[in-house]
């Protein structure tokens, strides 16, 4: 079996990884959801004030994901080409 370096391991593309990246998108909206719920219910309806709103796991899930997504593709398809015309 060959070693894989660094890099291999957490950039080249994957099904495993492809359900983690759904599964990690799909948990990070429903936390978004759900702390935003549960701040209305503990809080009332303007517990964050003026245009207030939790954005950390809505940004994970907006921005963050789709970027690494975009990195592995882009890793995974260089290396593919690498490997061919070695």
């Amino acid at each position: 079996m060959k070693k894989q370096n660094k890099l291999d391991r957490y950039f080249l593309l994957n099904w495993r990884k492809v359900w983690i990246i759904v599964v990690g998108w799909f948990v990070a909206v429903m936390l978004h959801n759900f702390v935003y719920a549960m701040g209305i219910y503990f809080g009332g309806e303007n517990f964050w004030g003026v245009g207030g709103d939790e954005a950390v796991f809505f940004i994970i899930a907006i921005i963050l994901i789709p970027i690494y997504v975009l990195v592995v593709l882009v890793y995974s398809l260089v290396w593919l080409i690498r490997k061919k015309f070695k």
